[in-house]
């Protein structure tokens, strides 16, 4: 199995795609697929079929999976902050 910059329970940015600058926690992480869901973001709609527990059906809000390589630590991603903003010069 390979190992990955993040694990379950780490709190996360995304860098890229369409959910840039989302902030979340990682709750589950895909080894083969090499993607992660983080909470709160990338919501797409899931339709249940009747269940005990969906008695009628439903559609449900759901996480998506995000490629392991979109995201980041907060705290790398914040340290990278730092850096490039106390580089770039001020503007007035």
């Amino acid at each position: 199995m390979r190992r990955f910059h993040v694990k379950k329970n780490d709190e996360v940015v995304v860098i890229a795609g369409a959910e840039k600058g989302k902030r979340g926690k990682v709750i589950a992480v895909a080894g083969k697929k090499q993607r992660v869901i983080i909470e709160g973001v990338r919501m797409i709609k899931r339709h249940m079929r009747k269940s005990q527990q969906y008695p009628n059906g439903q559609i449900v809000d759901r996480e998506g999976t995000v490629h392991i390589s979109n995201v980041m630590k907060v705290a790398d991603f914040e340290a990278r902050q730092a850096r490039h903003g106390a580089a770039a010069p001020a503007q007035a």
